[in-house]
Parts: structure tokens; sequence; C-alpha cells
């Protein structure tokens, strides 16, 4: 799971970034590199935070003083 979340994160950050290089390359248009970016920072929101986890803090009752 936690390695196809990687996947998917990285596919999503590509698609945030290389369409813009495209776009200003002159390859692409401006509509769909809006849309591209869009379905990227979206997939990348929801994929990243699965694999890319804290630690947890300590709990007030767990610690002995």
């Amino acid at each position: 799971m936690k390695s196809t979340a990687k996947l998917v994160s990285w596919i999503a950050l590509a698609l945030t970034v290389v369409p813009s290089l495209l776009f200003f390359a002159g390859l692409l248009g401006h509509d769909l590199v809006k849309w591209l970016a869009l379905i990227g920072t979206i997939g990348w929101l929801c994929a990243t935070p699965l694999w890319m986890g804290r630690e947890l803090q300590v709990d007030a009752s767990q610690v002995e003083i």
C-alpha cells in the first residue's frame, strides 16, 4: 500500500510540473495545462499523506515524571 501511494504521489507530482514545462516550450495549450495541473494537485494531496507519515506525539498519560 505504501509503495503504491508513493508511485501515485510521484505521478501526480509529475502531472503538476511537467505540463507547465511543456506549456513553456509551446507544446501544450493553456487549458490543458490547467486541467492536468489540477488533477495532479488533487492526486498529490490525496496520495502523499498516506505514505508521508509523522511521528505520533507522546500522550501526557504515557510520560512518567
